[in-house]
């Protein structure tokens, strides 16, 4: 009989230090620390990648170390492959998968399959009894026995989990329970965030979200598109108009969108008439009144390629120009962005200041 492990690692997000990590000039290995910068690693190093509050990294020697935002952690005396999140990181050695969590180790498997990391859970397949399971606030749960072909749930959110079973039985776990949707031989797609999952249920043909508990029909009909953030969903009908659905009220976002729209975390950025807006503390906010190049949502903030080429963000109600260098890259970590210039020096916004290298 086979089965497979998912498993979600709860952890407490109080106490973290934002992390801006970044190789200079020199080839210093750094991050930007309370306003000031702080000196990681002074040789060179393979490679890095940051979160919001980590950032896994292989050193020069290619042993595998974290920095948890105070002070840098060696994990393994070997290269590994790893996945991260803001706050999370698991790696395989071998077949044994282990996680990483506000300082702590913690073996997950020794029969380790795939794996997924996100801000509260490390969902994994464990290949010796082919299981689904679940490791919420210390306690395994196991979801499920896959009896075919192993394979990962199609639906994970930052801290819930959307899928079917072996009997074709569609369900939802979120913070340490299991809640039924239905059975149904039709395929379901569902869209999750945090605390939140919306779907189109094929078995009352209506367009449903399970908010918080408690599931509960929002539309009478399937909806075109639809995705979810923090607690709220956003969602397109047939007709081409965006509805937001938020502690069980929906409200009309817009009648003219021309199909340009995303959402992540707290964020919604949409198209309206060649103008972008979001919502900032209930209130439309204009953004630009062209299509950016590229962008990026994170938590709170709004950071795009702006008209000269440049970046521009758009924190805390506040739209600022970053810089109209073109081409520099950039990424949000945070309520906070990192841009990196042409010359390898880098520039740090963060509360309303840039800070520089």
């Amino acid at each position: 009989m086979k089965l497979t492990h998912i498993v979600i690692l709860f952890i407490s997000f109080q106490g973290f230090t934002q992390v801006a990590p970044f190789i200079d000039y020199n080839g210093y290995f750094q991050t930007f620390y309370k306003g000031n910068i702080r000196m990681l690693e002074m040789q060179r190093i393979t490679s890095f990648d940051a979160g919001d509050y980590i950032a896994p990294y292989i050193d020069g020697k290619g042993n595998f170390k974290i920095y948890n935002g105070e002070k840098v952690d060696q994990i393994a005396i070997q290269s590994v492959n790893y996945k991260y999140s803001d706050y999370l990181v698991a790696w395989k050695i071998g077949s044994g998968i282990y996680s990483y969590d506000n300082g702590a180790k913690k073996l997950l498997t020794l029969f380790g399959g795939e794996y997924i990391v996100k801000d509260s859970m490390v969902v994994f397949q464990d290949t010796r009894f082919k299981t689904l399971n679940v490791l919420y606030r210390g306690e395994i749960i196991q979801l499920m026995q896959q009896t075919g072909d192993m394979s990962m749930p199609d639906c994970i959110g930052e801290n819930i989990i959307g899928y079917k079973d072996n009997g074709d039985v569609f369900r939802v776990f979120w913070k340490g329970k299991i809640y039924e949707v239905g059975g149904t031989e039709l395929g379901m797609t569902f869209q999750a965030g945090t605390d939140i999952l919306c779907f189109n249920d094929a078995i009352n043909k209506t367009f449903a979200v399970f908010d918080k508990g408690t599931f509960m029909d929002v539309e009478g009909m399937y909806m075109k598109n639809y995705k979810a953030g923090r607690g709220f969903i956003v969602y397109e009908d047939q007709a081409g108009n965006l509805w937001k659905y938020q502690n069980g009220q929906k409200s009309n976002i817009t009648d003219f969108n021309s199909g340009i729209w995303d959402v992540k975390d707290d964020v919604l950025f949409w198209n309206e008439n060649n103008l972008f807006f979001t919502f900032f503390n209930g209130e439309k906010k204009s953004i630009c009144n062209y299509k950016p190049d590229d962008y990026q949502l994170k938590n709170n903030v709004i950071a795009f390629r702006n008209a000269q080429g440049g970046v521009s963000a758009f924190v805390d109600g506040k739209l600022t120009i970053l810089t109209i260098q073109k081409d520099a890259s950039y990424t949000i970590l945070g309520s906070s962005v990192l841009v990196e210039l042409f010359n390898k020096s880098f520039l740090y916004f963060s509360e309303g200041k840039t800070i520089t290298n």
